[in-house]
């Protein structure tokens, strides 16, 4: 493909990793598509593998890929769909599930269990609620959080330590960074610049304990849009 220069585009959905090549200007090259397993281990409950899922990004970015140099690759950017990735300290899996399957460690957008949760958290009236329209939807990720600390405690919650959205997710694998999207936090999370994280949401739905070392386990602090350039 000569001395060209690209960017990788890596689209996540519910039932597939897809990857583009695209070139400064905006024309995409070529694509592929990886299909994704899905879980139902009980009615309203969907699950996927956060280990499978960049197992199939790397597959398809090395498809898109071929024949072109790692030199001619400018970037790389994630999108992903609103499920919830569970790692434990070590950065392993950690089970969403009843039944306790490790590889079964992502909550998927669809997964609806977390309907009576996400209820409760409306109707405490919480003024960050003003920011996702006053309502919160159980696709969310503080009702599925709730969900898991009142019903996987032993299993689940205990041993978790970070908690990702999966675009986030895969932003980390590729970098090793801990940083969290703005628009993930902001648009799924509560998260609420210029002010951040609001402790007494955390405290009034009983999540309480992630406000330990200043939210490590869901992102500490986005990073700001511009920084880098000094825009920000």
């Amino acid at each position: 493909m000569g001395e060209d220069f690209y960017y990788v585009g890596v689209d996540v959905g519910t039932g597939s990793a897809r990857a583009a090549l695209v070139t400064r200007e905006g024309q995409i090259k070529t694509t592929t598509e990886e299909p994704l397993s899905i879980w139902r281990p009980k009615p309203e409950h969907y699950v996927q593998s956060s280990t499978e899922i960049w197992q199939r990004c790397c597959t398809a970015v090395k498809r898109v890929t071929r024949g072109v140099q790692k030199n001619q690759v400018l970037g790389i950017g994630f999108d992903a769909t609103c499920s919830l990735v569970v790692l434990d300290q070590n950065f392993q899996p950690v089970s969403v599930t009843q039944e306790g399957d490790p590889q079964q460690n992502v909550v998927m957008w669809m997964d609806h269990r977390a309907a009576e949760q996400a209820a409760r958290i409306t109707n405490t009236n919480h003024r960050v609620l003003s920011r996702v329209g006053g309502v919160m939807s159980q696709e969310m990720q503080p009702p599925k959080l709730l969900w898991l600390k009142e019903n996987l405690k032993d299993s689940c919650w205990d041993k978790a330590a970070h908690f990702f959205d999966l675009p986030d997710f895969l932003s980390w694998k590729a970098t090793g960074s801990l940083t969290r999207s703005l628009c993930t936090l902001v648009c799924k999370w509560t998260y609420c610049p210029p002010e951040g994280w609001d402790d007494s949401f955390w405290i009034s739905v009983g999540l309480e304990d992630l406000l330990e070392n200043n939210f490590s386990k869901i992102g500490e602090k986005p990073h700001d849009i511009g920084r880098d350039f000094s825009f920000s």
